[in-house]
């Protein structure tokens, strides 16, 4: 073959092989993931993100959708799922919101490349609310800072208007929108303050977006306005589109069954730590053990098994609630009454059960809501104790004697009426049969006959011991007797 010919035919071969790559690679698509964040923002929650992008951690092109549809929630479950997000490593991940993104959902959604909102759809309002005996109140500084130093870092990253962006969760804040030698940009009242005279001059239009005691909440349309928002759409198809993916390839990943079921429980967790500590006390002080034990070894299980499946409770936890119900069982049946055993078990119980409701032991200073969630658990836990203390109390006293009366069985079927030992037959007493008082009877006592010692009874007189006696009669087994005093 002649070199010109050997040439051609390794370009025809070339040509074929990389038409054939391109081929493929025009017929793959895209593939896009959504993951719906909505209800509550919670410790389910953060578990259920953190694993549905644990199992595509490895896509190197994936697009990444948050639906987004909440009004909020615990601090700490929203800033977990801010740093799961934004420790993506590779692909684009774009935060949807289809409803409604308002206080721990409006950080969740700028923690995300891009945000695009549905018509009519709102977004903002991060103040931190803590529960106090006045009733809610807007956290302290010490929080608001945490808070406003994240809002700004996700701004910066993800090039989200900053001053605004703080604005979400600092109430005393006042933004104005300016325009200076064209360019419009965004500035707090405290930063115009220390613009100089000259700076001022060039300023042409100045118009307040955020007033002094509100926080930015923005409709679909204000966040495009206002550099949030890239557009409002009317679904995730036409956000697709305009980003230039055709005909992607959609996988929308569920919750599992069980991280449903733990998100099902979460609000139902103090009634049933309520009910299985009432239970438990319950248990220990009647005698046995029967329903309650079961019950409250049940609930406080249930308890456990919830807090471990959202990564809270681990097996130090575990470890705490077994040795708990150990010295419990201890205290039942082992020790009599109720001592150092059972309220080891039940302090022991109670430490296992507020380390099950947060994620770390000391609360770190630089994390300030972390000191208030462990006030706020170690008051959930020694309430229900109280309350528990309470109702297991009403129910010893009221309840449990009532049962009795509901449920009657089970008996024998013969009754005990012919059980009894006859007197007339196996002691051979008869009346007129003589002996002594044993002790005193007043009127009831004992009497020694033929060298047996056998429980007797007066008509009513009291008899001193040593007092000669006779057998009067006997009456259904029982033995009637009179003082034998000598006749004269």
């Amino acid at each position: 073959m002649k070199p010109t010919n050997i040439f051609i035919f390794i370009l025809l071969l070339s040509f074929m092989l990389f038409s054939g790559d391109l081929s493929y690679a025009s017929q793959k698509k895209q593939k896009v993931y959504i993951i719906p964040v909505a209800g509550t923002v919670e410790p389910g929650m953060a578990a259920y993100v953190k694993r549905a992008l644990e199992e595509i951690k490895d896509e190197t092109d994936a697009v990444f959708v948050f639906k987004m549809d909440t009004f909020g929630g615990r601090v700490d479950a929203a800033l977990e799922i801010v740093d799961t997000i934004s420790n993506i490593p590779k692909g684009k991940t774009i935060a949807f919101v289809e409803k409604r993104a308002i206080s721990a959902g409006a950080l969740i959604a700028l923690s995300s490349n891009l945000l695009f909102m549905k018509e009519n759809t709102i977004i903002g309002d991060c103040a931190p609310i803590i529960q106090t005996q006045e009733g809610q109140k807007m956290a302290g500084e010490k929080i608001q800072t945490v808070l406003r130093a994240k809002f700004r870092a996700l701004a910066k990253k993800n090039n989200y208007p900053v001053v605004l962006a703080e604005s979400m969760v600092t109430i005393d804040m006042e933004v104005y929108r300016v325009v200076m030698d064209g360019h419009t940009s965004f500035m707090d009242k405290k930063a115009y303050d220390d613009l100089t005279e000259d700076e001022k001059k060039k300023i042409s239009s100045k118009k307040t977006i955020i007033a002094k005691g509100e926080l930015l909440t923005m409709d679909d349309e204000e966040a495009v306005d206002l550099g949030f928002s890239q557009k409002s759409v009317k679904d995730i198809d036409e956000v697709l589109s305009i980003l230039g993916y055709k005909s992607p390839e959609i996988i929308t990943i569920e919750e599992s069954w069980s991280e449903t079921f733990v998100r099902f429980l979460q609000p139902f967790l103090p009634i049933l730590m309520l009910i299985g500590i009432g239970a438990i006390y319950t248990e220990i002080k009647a005698p046995g053990f029967g329903i309650p034990g079961i019950a409250g070894i049940i609930c406080l299980g249930l308890v456990f098994f919830g807090q471990y499946l959202v990564g809270l409770a681990d097996y130090t936890e575990l470890l705490l609630l077994m040795i708990g119900v150990l010295l419990l069982g201890v205290e039942v049946f082992v020790l009599p009454g109720f001592g150092v055993a059972g309220i080891s078990g039940l302090i022991v119980i109670a430490a296992g059960l507020v380390l099950s409701f947060q994620g770390f032991v000391i609360p770190d200073p630089s994390f300030p809501w972390e000191g208030a969630l462990l006030m706020k658990n170690l008051a959930q836990v020694l309430g229900s104790f109280m309350f528990a203390f309470l109702i297991s109390l009403f129910m010893i006293r009221f309840v449990l004697p009532r049962v009795s009366k509901i449920f009657k069985g089970p008996y024998l079927e013969e009754t005990l009426s012919y059980s009894h030992v006859d007197v007339t037959t196996e002691l051979g007493l008869k009346p007129g049969d003589t002996g002594i008082a044993h002790s005193f009877l007043r009127p009831s006592g004992k009497i020694m006959i033929n060298n047996k010692k056998i429980d007797a009874i007066t008509q009513g007189e009291f008899i001193e011991q040593g007092t000669p006696v006779m057998i009067d009669k006997i009456e259904q087994n029982r033995v009637v007797v009179k003082p034998n005093y000598p006749e004269m």
